[in-house]
C-alpha cells in the first residue's frame, strides 16, 4: 500500500487544475463539453487508485460534504448574478422561467414515475433521484451556445439558469418536507419557512449590500463569502429554507437599482456597487472553475462499472432520455412555437445532477440506482447538444418565422455584427 507524500498530494491537486485549465480551451474549439473530459480524468484516478492500493476513502466523502455545501452556495451566487431583471427583458424572463418550472416539475415526475416501476418501487425516493435527472447545467449550455442568435441564445442561457435555481430549491423543499408529516402539516410547514425565511433574507441582503460599499480592505469579497456561508449553514441548523438568502442577496446585488428606489437610494453608491458587481461575478466564476473541477473528478473516482450491463439500467436509461426531450418539445412549441432547433437537444445535465446526487441522504437512497446511470444521462444528454449544435445550419431563422419584432431583432444583431469586424 502506497502512503500519501504531502508533496505529491499538492502536485496532484495542481496538476488537476492545471488540466481543468486545458480541458475548458479543449472543449471551447471542439465543442465537447469539459465536464465529460473531468470524469474521464477521475476514472483514470480511480484506475491508478485501485493499482496502488491507495486508500482515499475516508477522504473522499468529508471533500465531497465540504464541496457540496460551498458548491451550493457559489452555484445560485452565480447563477443570480447572470439574472439581470429589466423591462426589455421582461417577457423573455417570463418565458424562460415558466419554461423552466414546467420542464423541471413535469420531467421530475415522469422520471420519478418510471424509476417507481422499474427499480426503486418508492415514490418518495424516486423523487430524490428524479430531480437532479430533470435540472439543464448552465455551465455546459452557457459557453455552448454562445454561436447562436441573441434570441435563442438568451432563452437558453435564462432557462438553463432558472432551471439550476429551481431544481435546488425543489431539492431542499422535499428533503425539509420529508421531516413532517400529513399533506396539511407539510403544507404549512414549507409555506411557513419560505415566507419567514425571504422575509429574514430581503433584510439580511439589504443589509449586507449596504456594508459591502463601505468595506475598505481589498479581501472584502471573500470575507462576504464567508459571511454567506455562515448564514447559509446556521439557517440549515435551523430548518430553514436557507438557500433563499444566498438568492435573495445574489438577485438584490446584481439588480441594486430596482431594490434600492425611493428613499432608499440615497444608501448606495452605484459606481462603488457597479466594479464590486463586477469584481464579485470574476472570483465566483473562478470559485466555481474549482469546485466544479475537483468535484467532477471525485465523481468519476467513484463511479461503479458494476450495473453497466443491467438490462434495467438500460431500459430506465432510455425511458428517462425519451421522457426529458419528449416533454422538452412539447413545453418548447408551447412558448417558442417557431423554429426549435437546436434549443430541443440543448438539454445537458451537469454539475447541479452530480451534486445533488451525492446530497441524497442515507435514509432515502437506494443501492438499485447505479452512478453509472447518472453518467450515462450526462453523457447522452451531452452528446446530443453537441450532435444539435454541429448540425445546425446557419442560425437564420427562415422568413416566414419573422415577426416585426424578430426584424428588429436580427438586424440589430446583423450591426452589431458589422460593428465588431470593424
Amino acid at each position: 500500500m502506497v502512503t500519501p507524500n504531502a508533496y505529491i498530494e499538492v502536485m496532484a491537486f495542481a496538476l488537476v487544475v492545471i488540466l481543468s485549465y486545458f480541458f475548458n480551451y479543449i472543449s471551447m474549439k471542439i465543442k465537447i463539453p469539459s465536464v465529460l473530459l473531468l470524469i474521464g480524468l477521475g476514472v483514470g484516478v480511480q484506475a491508478l487508485i485501485n493499482k496502488y492500493e491507495i486508500d482515499l476513502n475516508l477522504y473522499i466523502q468529508e471533500v465531497l460534504e465540504l464541496l457540496g455545501i460551498v458548491g451550493l452556495i457559489i452555484i445560485i451566487l452565480e447563477a443570480t448574478l447572470e439574472l439581470k431583471i429589466n423591462k426589455e427583458k421582461k417577457v423573455l424572463l417570463v418565458r424562460s422561467f415558466v419554461s423552466a418550472f414546467l420542464s423541471l416539475a413535469i420531467t421530475t415526475l415522469g422520471i420519478a414515475y418510471l424509476l417507481s416501476e422499474l427499480m426503486i418501487h418508492d415514490m418518495v425516493k424516486s423523487m430524490f433521484y428524479a430531480i437532479p435527472l430533470a435540472i439543464i447545467s448552465s455551465e455546459i449550455v452557457i459557453p455552448g451556445v454562445a454561436s447562436l442568435l441573441i434570441r435563442k441564445k438568451d432563452f437558453l442561457i435564462y432557462e438553463s439558469t432558472f432551471s439550476g435555481i429551481l431544481g435546488i430549491l425543489f431539492f431542499y423543499i422535499l428533503l425539509g418536507s420529508m421531516e413532517q408529516q400529513g399533506t396539511a402539516t407539510i403544507i404549512l410547514g414549507i409555506s411557513g419557512k419560505i415566507v419567514a425565511t425571504f422575509v429574514v433574507s430581503l433584510v439580511i441582503s439589504y443589509a449586507l449590500v449596504w456594508l459591502l460599499q463601505w468595506l475598505k480592505l481589498s479581501e472584502k469579497l471573500f470575507f462576504l463569502i464567508a459571511i454567506l456561508v455562515v448564514l447559509y449553514s446556521v439557517g440549515k441548523m435551523l430548518n430553514l429554507s436557507a438557500l433563499l438568502i444566498i438568492l435573495v442577496f445574489g438577485l438584490l446585488l446584481n439588480n441594486y437599482s430596482l431594490f434600492f428606489r425611493g428613499r432608499l437610494r440615497n444608501l448606495i453608491k452605484r459606481d462603488i456597487l457597479e466594479n464590486i458587481t463586477e469584481d464579485f461575478c470574476v472570483v465566483t466564476k473562478e470559485t466555481s472553475f474549482l469546485i466544479k473541477t475537483f468535484f467532477f473528478v471525485i465523481f468519476g473516482m467513484t463511479l461503479n462499472f458494476n450495473g453497466i450491463y443491467n438490462m434495467q439500467n438500460l431500459y430506465f436509461i432510455i425511458g428517462g432520455l425519451l421522457i426529458i426531450y419528449f416533454i422538452r418539445y412539447l413545453i418548447l412549441k408551447t412558448f417558442i412555437r417557431k423554429s426549435i432547433v437546436p434549443q430541443l437537444w440543448i438539454a445537458p445535465r451537469g454539475f447541479i445532477s452530480v451534486l445533488l446526487f451525492f446530497s441524497i441522504p442515507s435514509l432515502w437512497a437506494d443501492s438499485n440506482f447505479n452512478s453509472i446511470i447518472l453518467l450515462t444521462i450526462i453523457l447522452a444528454t451531452s452528446l446530443a447538444m453537441f450532435i444539435g449544435l454541429i448540425l445546425k445550419r446557419n442560425d437564420l431563422p427562415e422568413v416566414n418565422e419573422l415577426s416585426f419584432d424578430d426584424w428588429d431583432q436580427l438586424d440589430n444583431e446583423i450591426k452589431a455584427l458589422t460593428m465588431d469586424k470593424k
